[in-house]
């Protein structure tokens, strides 16, 4: 377990959902949080609310310059946990540009961003811990997918290559696979979601994977990851089959 008190950790994407479970969930563990997303609202509400000292940052991660300009605001950081994510349904039949590429830039290239724009003070320090959300839909394409589980599968590609990097530094990183969770944005699927979690569930897998610090991923629920692990090793026939 590791000792929280007096670290300071920036969460971007935090504003609702998943970040905003995960950042009371730090906040109480001692952690100094600093909240970031595009909205100042709900930032300003959920600072107001956490236990602990607290701050907010506005960022918009598909500007670079917005991104820089929040990490020179921000300081220097024990941590960061990008949890940005835009979602739509989206079948290649009913392609939207728009959308589809909000998708990428938001949850790979943002992060892509974020992540440049912390990493290299860390690996000056030989110190820090970033920490990337990735997504069971990323282990291999889905169905009515288009968009978002290729922007998954960059951004855990990313988090592969970080760590691979960076293992024998100071520098910890991860990366957490949820399943489906409830929010805003799962609201606009039209299907059965199995396994889908409430947002303060997966933020206790995502504190146990932090205090793991022997541990590079964890993809949940453990038993809906294992249909997504295993389809990596089946063939085509199969994989398509069964997931289609």
């Amino acid at each position: 377990m590791m000792n929280w008190q007096g670290k300071r950790y920036w969460l971007i994407g935090a504003s609702e959902g998943l970040g905003a479970a995960l950042a009371r969930k730090l906040s109480s563990a001692g952690v100094e949080v600093i909240v970031s997303a595009r909205s100042e609202d709900r930032l300003k509400e959920l600072v107001a609310e956490l236990p602990g000292v607290a701050s907010y940052v506005t960022v918009d991660v598909s500007d670079r310059a917005s991104v820089e300009a929040a990490a020179e605001k921000v300081g220097q950081i024990d941590g960061m946990v990008y949890l940005a994510g835009v979602y739509w349904p989206m079948k290649a039949q009913e392609w939207n540009a728009e959308q589809a590429e909000a998708m990428a830039d938001v949850n790979f290239t943002g992060a892509m961003r974020s992540v440049g724009a912390v990493v290299p003070a860390m690996v000056a320090r030989d110190a820090g811990h970033i920490v990337i959300t990735g997504s069971l839909s990323g282990f291999r394409g889905l169905p009515g997918a288009i968009g978002y589980s290729a922007s998954k599968a960059g951004t855990m590609a990313l988090a592969e290559s970080l760590h691979a990097d960076l293992r024998k530094t100071g520098v910890r990183v991860q990366i957490a696979n949820p399943g489906f969770i409830r929010t805003r944005l799962t609201d606009k699927n039209d299907f059965k979601m199995p396994f889908l979690m409430e947002p303060e569930d997966a933020a206790q897998e995502v504190f146990e994977l932090m205090n793991d610090e022997g541990t590079f991923k964890r993809s949940f629920p453990r038993a809906f990851s294992l249909l997504f692990r295993a389809s990596q090793f089946m063939p085509d026939w199969m994989y398509y089959r069964l997931f289609a």
